[in-house]
């Protein structure tokens, strides 16, 4: 049976992987989910010694970043045996609930007793609708980089949590820190404990301590900005490419962004891979640019021309996105047309350029890669 165990065992063997005990150990916990998972359903009571064999217990998996996290929850959902199930990057599960709670709260009290996730017990709480509409259509919630720096966040999670649980939805989840430390020094966090209490009592805490950051030493091992555009730049930007997202399958993520969405086609774990074009010549702003670096570690941007009078909206939007993933402390993977101080060759605003291209080279030390993902203030 295909299994993440099974996976990960033949990417150690092929020579993809290091072996890593830490890895292994999460690896077989997962395995051991999935099986669990096999014939279960939400609400379907299974026999066990002759006694109702209890929900499938989730997982809460944490470790600080380059371990493999990411990956491994690739090869934990992608073997789930359903179609109902959902991977969602945890500020946009967020981001979604609470527009859900918005469109609820505007529908009036006859409107909201007609609709199909009314709760009548729950009279006009939102968070029971919700709950119930999510479980219509999911059994296991994957969530990746689980933070809470939001008190609106804090609020809302426990009578969410402790509805998706009621309704036997089983979550997995990825986190750069411990239950104990989310929502660390924030405002009002007593009310935040209870909900640690549920993470630690409905879910497996494992933490993946591996000593080696992983994603790091492939960054380490090569360049990450490369020039000129040509054939053998394209084929150096494809074998890191390959590198970063070794056991990780490929998909799209949708972001949803002030009533907007924008699908990012080539996406893998925490690596998103993209196009100038369709970052800096499309109608972007500051706001998407935020987005893309709180949901994504590492961005491969290919191809990015000379900056000449003919690309003048398309070099402010690329100031505006480099702004973006050095505050995120994302790390970025280009191939370029050149240099980064001679990038820009329009006659006007190359001053202000100079920033850009000093930010550019900056992402390339040895101190800016190993500084963890969203390290400063646009955190989530």
């Amino acid at each position: 049976m295909d299994t993440p165990i099974s996976r990960w065992g033949k990417l150690v063997a092929d020579g993809d992987l290091q072996s890593d005990s830490a890895q292994e150990r999460a690896a077989q916990m997962l395995s051991v989910l999935q099986g669990r998972l096999k014939n279960w359903r939400p609400g379907k009571r299974q026999l066990l010694f002759g006694r109702p064999e209890p929900e499938p217990e989730g997982v809460y998996l944490y470790g600080g970043v380059g371990r493999g996290k990411s990956m491994l929850m690739d090869m934990f959902y992608e073997t789930v045996p359903f179609s109902q199930k959902r991977r969602v990057h945890f500020h946009q599960f967020m981001l979604e609930t609470h527009a859900a709670l918005s469109k609820w709260r505007a529908m009036t009290p006859r409107e909201q007793r007609q609709h199909e996730d009314y709760v009548r017990s729950a009279g006009d709480d939102p968070i029971a609708p919700i709950a119930k509409s999510i479980a219509r259509e999911t059994w296991l919630l994957c969530f990746d980089e689980m933070q809470v720096n939001d008190i609106a966040d804090a609020m809302l999670l426990g009578r969410l949590f402790e509805q998706l649980f009621a309704h036997g939805i089983v979550i997995v989840t990825t986190s750069n820190r411990p239950p104990d430390d989310l929502y660390k020094d924030g405002l009002n966090r007593q009310r935040f404990l209870p909900f640690i209490e549920v993470i630690k009592a409905r879910l497996a805490v494992h933490a993946l301590e591996s000593a080696q950051d992983y994603r790091l030493g492939r960054l380490r091992e090569d360049r990450t900005y490369f020039t000129p555009l040509n054939a053998a730049t394209r084929q150096h930007v494809d074998t890191l490419a390959r590198k970063l997202t070794t056991g990780l399958g490929l998909h799209t993520r949708t972001l949803f962004l002030q009533g907007r969405s924008w699908e990012i086609e080539k996406t893998a774990g925490g690596v998103a891979r993209l196009t100038f074009n369709e970052v800096c010549e499309a109608a972007r702003g500051a706001a998407d640019y935020l987005e893309l670096a709180r949901q994504f570690h590492t961005i491969i941007l290919d191809d990015i021309p000379l900056l000449d009078e003919n690309h003048l909206s398309a070099a402010k939007r690329f100031v505006a996105l480099i702004d973006a993933l050095y505050e995120g402390k994302v790390k970025l993977i280009a191939s370029a047309a050149t240099e980064p101080d001679t990038l820009y060759q329009a006659v006007t605003g190359g001053f202000e350029f100079e920033r850009t291209a000093s930010r550019l080279m900056e992402m390339q030390s040895a101190a800016y890669l190993s500084a963890g993902h969203g390290d400063s203030a646009i955190a989530v």
